[in-house]
């Protein structure tokens, strides 16, 4: 649960980041992040469309940028655009500078309206700061899905959301290649088992 589900200290520390939305409705916010790439975002929204899912897309520039078709086509399927820097940084491995560049270089190629993660759910309280005196959302997550651990199988994935979803939760799995060959079984699984539950869709408005 440390890892799936953030823990206060956390919470605490970026108060005003999105980490669950209302409590009291029966809605998920799913989350991909990392992306977009070839060998998995295809696949995710082919399943989405199936459930007549949308979800926010936190992509990589970088990776938007030598995929621009799946980027419009993660944008024409009616799924929301977040930015998650244009090199996936790590938040204490630059200055508040370079990293605010970094998330603009990103900006450039996404156009999400200022819809931010971090990578790694960490990017240092001068810079999540800035970010939200310059008008940045900043997006973090209720459940963790770990599909990108390579300790874990698809059916592992698959329980830790049947475990840890409750009404609100903002879910992260990862349209990447550590994550693909678990969400080939999980996800549809996964999105079978909301619907059972009475779990609507929703994207950050």
């Amino acid at each position: 649960m440390i890892i799936e589900q953030p823990t206060k200290f956390l919470r605490w520390l970026y108060p005003h980041a999105l980490w669950r939305m209302n409590h009291q409705e029966k809605v998920v916010y799913l989350t991909f992040d990392d992306g977009p790439i070839p060998e998995a975002t295809p696949f995710i929204l082919d399943v989405l469309d199936r459930y007549n899912a949308k979800a926010t897309f936190f992509m990589v520039g970088n990776n938007a940028e030598k995929y621009p078709h799946l980027l419009k086509e993660v944008r024409s399927r009616g799924h929301r655009i977040g930015n998650h820097t244009h090199n996936h940084v790590r938040g204490m491995s630059m200055s508040a500078w370079k990293y605010l560049a970094n998330v603009k270089q990103a900006e450039e190629i996404l156009h999400t309206d200022h819809l931010f993660r971090p990578p790694h759910g960490w990017m240092g309280l001068v810079k999540y700061r800035t970010m939200r005196y310059l008008g940045w959302r900043i997006v973090m997550w209720d459940l963790v899905t770990r599909d990108y651990s390579k300790r874990l199988q698809a059916e592992d994935v698959l329980n830790n959301v049947k475990r840890y979803t409750r009404p609100g939760s903002i879910i992260t799995f990862h349209d990447s290649l550590k994550s693909i060959d678990k969400l080939k079984s999980a996800l549809p699984k996964a999105m079978q088992w909301f619907c059972e539950q009475g779990y609507e869709f929703h994207t950050f408005e």
